[in-house]
């Protein structure tokens, strides 16, 4: 579950912030 959860949230983790940078710089 460690491994399993570590590997998905470090994933979301990088596509939010590129979400948000990216829509900071759209904006």
């Amino acid at each position: 579950m460690s491994g399993f959860f570590g590997d998905n949230f470090a994933m979301i983790l990088v596509l939010f912030v590129l979400l948000v940078i990216v829509g900071c710089d759209c904006d």
